[in-house]
């Protein structure tokens, strides 16, 4: 990505997965080449993510299977934390156990109480290539970790027990895309 350009601004929306898609339970491969293909990946994630007004957006969720996210996200104080992680590692999740709204762009319109933890940081490179550490808290965190999540083959009703799970899956099954899914 050029310095002084809006992320997505040059990218293409694309399809977005949803829930029962065997590409969003699959854990990812590593990229291996920085390269331009990569560069335009994130634009069109970008994109993607802002089309549909998410927070973050991990390459499976458009049928990528590579370890690429990206993030346009507020912490707790509403300071916005923007960026992409290629090859992340979550690599301290810690703090305090949070139970907040959580919701995903792969399960539309569907939200449940989610425990987190309150702190995370994750490392990972850039589409250049540069090594780079995030840390986050409050609603950054679970960002960050929900972005994890997704490149392991995770979603965030996988954090879910009893009855919290039980309403999520049954409102994903009367959804108005739930006929949609593959």
């Amino acid at each position: 990505m050029r310095r002084g350009t809006i992320p997505g601004s040059s990218g293409r929306v694309r399809p977005m997965r949803l829930l029962g898609d065997p590409g969003l339970v699959a854990p990812c491969e590593e990229v291996t080449a920085f390269d331009a293909d990569l560069a335009a990946l994130v634009e069109d994630m970008f994109a993607t993510m802002y089309a549909a007004g998410g927070v973050g957006l991990a390459a499976n969720q458009i049928g990528v299977p590579l370890r690429v996210f990206v993030y346009d996200c507020p912490d707790d104080e509403d300071r916005r934390h923007l960026g992409h992680l290629v090859n992340p590692r979550l690599v301290a999740a810690e703090g305090i156990t949070v139970r907040g709204p959580e919701g995903c762009l792969s399960l539309p319109g569907i939200e449940a109480g989610t425990p987190r933890f309150d702190e995370a940081v994750v490392e990972g490179f850039t589409v250049d290539g540069a090594a780079v550490r995030v840390r986050g808290t409050g609603f950054f965190a679970r960002c960050l970790q929900h972005e994890c999540d997704h490149l392991d083959g995770g979603l965030y009703v996988d954090h879910l027990t009893g009855l919290r799970r039980r309403r999520a899956l049954r409102a994903a099954r009367r959804a108005r895309w739930a006929d949609t899914v593959a």
